[in-house]
């Protein structure tokens, strides 16, 4: 099962930097965003209302979900749509980001406990010389280095956001917690929309399908299982799925946003792949 549902994570996971550029295209980044999140709140708040989980709290458990939903949706999901927003390409973003593998290893045994083989540090290191390849023939060229900023700072808040979810993932039900995060990111998000972007939403067919993708897909799929796989598996066991998120988004921008794909972007690619093969391949038991 746990095998299953890492392959639905990779394929929804890459899907949302290919709809995100198409929600950018329609609107300011954090107006979508909140929008998109208020959404969400509801969603599991009727979600938790169902399955009868008690949804008032101990407040410092509310506290830490309400943060862990802020570095997840607001730092660095903020991060993306904007650093997409001013032109950065979707696969480089998502390229950017799934580098969180290498720091997670590096924190997960000092502060989880967990082993890190050296198989799982040699796969590790092929996975960052593949990104290395890809941006270092691309970066000034047609890359704007703001969005690597603001992608960099995605990749550190998901980097937080996975080690601080794996230490407080079992005080309360996935349910709950997912709702309590979806309500932090809200208001974080609204708060930073109302005081850095002058906001407009345009709801034509293509924000609609793509808006309604991520909240069906992504937050209420993909996230579910992210937050599963962190429960049941090791921290760096599951960030290791995010070195696979690069291949496929660059096939689905290359399929359906007409973006570019270089011989250099095919051979970091590859050697990526081949890397979290092996850094994966290890703890299957």
């Amino acid at each position: 099962m746990t095998q299953a549902l890492s392959f639905i994570f990779v394929l929804l996971w890459s899907s949302a930097f290919i709809t995100s550029k198409v929600i950018v295209e329609n609107s300011t980044p954090f107006a979508s965003l909140t929008l998109r999140f208020a959404i969400v709140t509801f969603g599991f708040l009727l979600f938790t209302i169902y399955l009868k989980e008690k949804i008032l709290v101990n407040i410092k458990y509310v506290y830490e979900a309400c943060f862990t939903g802020i570095l997840f949706h607001g730092f660095y999901l903020g991060g993306v749509f904007y650093s997409i927003y001013i032109g950065l390409p979707a696969s480089i973003s998502a390229l950017i980001v799934s580098m969180h593998p290498i720091l997670t290893n590096i924190l997960a045994g000092p502060i989880l406990n967990e082993e890190v083989s050296w198989k799982q540090w040699v796969g590790i290191s092929l996975a960052f010389i593949g990104t290395i390849i890809v941006l270092g023939f691309d970066i000034g060229i047609s890359i704007p280095i703001i969005g690597v900023i603001f992608s960099f700072i995605s990749l550190l808040a998901v980097t937080s956001a996975t080690i601080v979810q794996k230490k407080l993932s079992r005080r309360l039900p996935l349910s709950v917690s997912n709702f309590y995060q979806a309500l932090g990111a809200t208001i974080f998000l609204l708060l930073v929309m109302f005081f850095t972007e002058n906001s407009y939403l345009i709801f034509n067919y293509k924000f609609v399908l793509a808006m309604g993708w991520q909240i069906i897909a992504i937050s209420f799929g993909a996230f579910s299982i992210l937050m599963y796989l962190i429960k049941n598996g090791t921290a760096s066991q599951t960030s290791n799925l995010f070195f696979l998120v690069p291949p496929v988004s660059a096939l689905m921008a290359w399929l359906f946003l007409k973006e570019v794909i270089t011989y250099y972007d095919i051979l970091g690619l590859i050697i990526t792949t081949s890397g979290v093969y092996i850094a994966t391949r290890d703890r299957k038991k």
